[in-house]
């Protein structure tokens, strides 16, 4: 047992320095246009042949915000995966496709396939990616439990909850129900051990001296468990770190399956055109490259990542600058400016912002511009929406340097901006002194 003497759970000031080292590099433009593209094909189907009812729940399910979570997203995008890969299973195209009647089915019969192996190898990385993750965080956690009878009892009532788990799901799936029923319960699964977690947690009085002594699990654990998941606590800083292009991927894979459904379920009456089949195929490409690129990128970051810190370094980190961070509210028809008067070249001028995202997923407008000292205006960084930013350059002219964050656009929506701009002269190398050289030793 690894004594927790002296330990305190991680902080979200903590972990922000943590992540401050894995910056996550954004998604290419392509994640969004292909949605908006997917989208208007689907918009287009739909016009000349209205949706069911389940059609219709659909389109409504990837027109709403992604789920706020973190792992509600990876379950979404799990069941989307597996949504596509069995819609393009051989036996269930269209009879033409199977028959290859015509060099245009054989074509699409081997587009079919390709993206059949594309989603079923990104689904596989990610349920190998929840699997271990699971494992690590349970595994942690026995690292401070006794060694001895009650660990050995912990992990068997684990294993035998986890079988009477996979018990149900089999159950459910043998009794015909479909994928989107399979993953409701997964999901409700998963918040059955939440809520478990943080009633253990949160236990009180001679329970809690029951769970600390008897079963022999530490007080810093019961307050790691208690609090991890809290509105303002450590998993928010993730959310808010790496939550943004998840939702991307979310929204992207969502339109895919509806796209591939709607029109698969009226193939015989309107054919894929060449266009919706190139979109469909980037668009499957873009996504699946990228959510492998994002869980190969959370891998790295889960697997350093702490649970527990010295009381110490929680208390550096309280008291440390990392609120030179500010936050403003900028209303809807309105922007904001910061300017810096730059009188050196070579200096840097760098910003790091993002929204403070609610269930909706928001962006504002964003550009930088100067104005030299005759007063003549360049655009230094040309306008784009973003959702969050890191950057710099290094100016070549002294001026006024202005950083505009534009929510002109957006008729109801204020953005709660947090963000933080800085401005680093030039570094001057030192000059050798004759005297150091002749005195060295």
């Amino acid at each position: 047992m690894v004594s927790t003497d002296g330990l305190v759970p991680i902080t979200r000031a903590f972990l922000a320095s943590y992540y401050d080292k894995y910056p996550f590099p954004p998604l290419p433009r392509d994640v969004s246009d292909l949605s908006s593209r997917i989208r208007s094909l689907c918009a287009d189907l739909l016009s000349h042949y209205p949706p069911t009812d389940e059609e219709r729940e659909m389109l409504e399910q990837a027109e709403r915000s992604p789920p706020h979570k973190i792992d509600e997203n990876m379950w979404k995008n799990r069941e989307m995966m597996e949504e596509i890969v069995f819609m393009l299973e051989k036996y269930r195209r269209p009879p033409s496709i199977q028959q290859q009647s015509g060099p245009e089915d054989a074509e699409l019969a081997a587009l079919f396939s390709r993206l059949w192996d594309k989603f079923q190898e990104t689904l596989n990385l990610l349920i190998s990616f929840q699997a271990r993750n699971s494992d690590r965080v349970f595994n942690i956690v026995m690292t401070y439990l006794p060694q001895d009878f009650r660990g050995t009892i912990i992990r068997q009532q684990r294993e035998r909850s986890e079988r009477n788990k996979q018990a149900d799901v089999d159950a459910l799936i043998n009794s015909g129900a479909n994928i989107r029923s399979k993953y409701a319960l997964l999901w409700k699964q998963q918040m059955d051990r939440r809520r478990q977690l943080a009633q253990l947690g949160s236990a009180t009085g001679v329970y809690k001296t029951l769970v600390k002594y008897l079963v022999g699990v530490p007080e810093v654990l019961l307050d790691f468990i208690k609090t991890i998941n809290d509105d303002d606590g450590p998993m928010e800083e993730h959310r808010h770190r790496y939550g943004p292009p998840l939702y991307s991927l979310t929204t992207l894979v969502l339109f895919i399956q509806l796209y591939l459904s709607i029109s698969l379920e009226r193939f015989e009456s309107k054919k894929l055109s060449r266009d919706g089949l190139a979109d469909l195929e980037k668009a499957a490409s873009v996504y699946t490259s990228e959510f492998t690129r994002f869980i190969t990128f959370m891998s790295e970051v889960f697997v350093n990542s702490p649970f527990f810190i010295t009381a110490e370094e929680a208390g550096a980190m309280d008291g440390s600058k990392t609120d030179d961070f500010k936050e403003i509210n900028i209303p809807a028809g309105k922007t904001y400016e910061v300017s810096l008067t730059v009188d050196a070249l070579n200096s840097y001028i760098a910003w790091d912002f993002s929204l403070i995202q609610t269930k909706l997923s928001l962006d504002i407008g964003f550009s930088v511009e100067c104005i030299n000292e005759s007063g003549e205006k360049t655009s230094i960084l040309p306008y784009r929406r973003y959702e969050s930013d890191q950057g710099n350059f290094c100016t070549c002219v002294a001026g006024n340097y202005k950083l505009i964050w534009d929510n002109s656009y957006s008729n109801f929506f204020k953005k709660a901006l947090r963000f933080k701009v800085d401005c680093i002269p030039p570094v001057v190398e030192p000059v050798p002194s004759a005297v150091s050289g002749e005195n060295g030793d």
